[in-house]
């Protein structure tokens, strides 16, 4: 994978990257989680299991890694790997995320997997967590999932603070969610420092096959020179092998067709946007991870997209169906 710049931010990132929320924790909600983590789900067998994954990425060519404090130990798996591998800064970019607390202590089935709390106090204790474990590593930190009911872009000390991390030399970004991500990241897009210049380096969305609604407001995004990058390009395993929806069967057949997975596929679609910095891979497993970058490879054209344009579901469809996966 030929590295580039992530927008204008002067990161240089692969084409697909590695999310690690599968990979931190032992429950995610994306289709047969629970048959990824054979191996064992304690905390050393979950470590060994991260490292082989985020090696196998390694070996494909990824360069950018995505983590978040509410990701279970992802960060501290994620930073233990780089130490392990002695890799060096400038040869990874990677992003973190601020705002959730993890919460299930380390169980799969729990009342609360994670709290949300977007106020000042909790961007200074765990941006301190962050560094912590990643140390220089750390390249751009994010709101996670910034909606404009948490209030969060108009909480002047949490832009202040964001706006000194700036300074003192991390780029920031937010992170998107829900069926009013592109109200949210128009908003983003109006709040400048006091020098004119936008305060978001980076923007992290959902888009996918079944969820393109982002997809203008993250195209001014991209032209305001805002790095984009797409998470949960899957679906959480809905555009994947796993997924029983009748409708899948065209992508199934499409793929087929090709000479592709349905995963890859599906990648394929993310990549061939233009504005897109970084599709996230949200691999589990090693087998997943060789699968999905195999979307580089696949000829993604005007047909194919023509003929994927009715698996499109009303962004408040796809939302509701999100919301009741398993966490498993």
């Amino acid at each position: 994978m030929k590295l580039h710049n992530l927008g204008q931010t002067g990161l240089r990132v692969s084409p697909i990257g590695l999310g690690l929320a599968a990979l931190g924790r032992p429950g995610y909600i994306n289709l047969g989680h629970a048959q990824d983590l054979s191996a064992g789900r304690d905390v050393a067998a979950m470590e060994i299991h991260a490292h082989a994954v985020l090696d196998a990425a390694w070996a494909a060519g990824v360069r950018y890694f995505d983590a978040a404090r509410s990701y279970g130990r992802a960060e501290a798996f994620l930073g233990s790997w780089l130490q392990s591998r002695e890799l060096t800064p400038d040869q990874v970019t990677i992003g973190s995320k601020w705002g959730y607390t993890y919460t299930a202590n380390w169980q799969v089935e729990a009342e609360k997997h994670e709290v949300k709390d977007h106020s000042l106090p909790v961007l200074k204790r765990q941006i301190g967590e962050s560094r912590a474990l990643l140390g220089d590593f750390l390249d751009l930190y994010q709101i996670h999932s910034a909606t404009l009911d948490s209030g969060v872009l108009q909480n002047e000390g949490v832009l202040a603070e964001l706006a000194q991390l700036k300074a003192d030399g991390l780029k920031i970004g937010l992170s998107l969610s829900g069926d009013r991500q592109a109200d949210t990241l128009y908003r983003a897009l109006d709040i400048q420092l006091a020098d004119g210049r936008l305060l978001f380096d980076a923007v992290q969305a959902t888009w996918n096959l079944l969820e393109p609604s982002a997809g203008a407001a993250l195209q001014t995004a991209h032209e305001a020179g805002l790095g984009v990058i797409v998470k949960e390009a899957l679906a959480n395993g809905r555009l994947t092998p796993r997924s029983q929806e009748p409708k899948m069967q065209l992508l199934r057949q499409l793929a087929t067709e090709k000479g592709a997975t349905m995963d890859a596929l599906a990648l394929s679609g993310v990549l061939a946007q233009p504005w897109v910095g970084v599709a996230l891979s949200g691999a589990a497993a090693v087998d997943q991870l060789q699968a999905n970058v195999q979307a580089i490879t696949v000829d993604w054209d005007a047909e194919t997209a023509v003929r994927l344009q009715s698996l499109v579901e009303p962004p408040a469809q796809y939302w509701r169906t999100r919301s009741q996966l398993a966490w498993n």
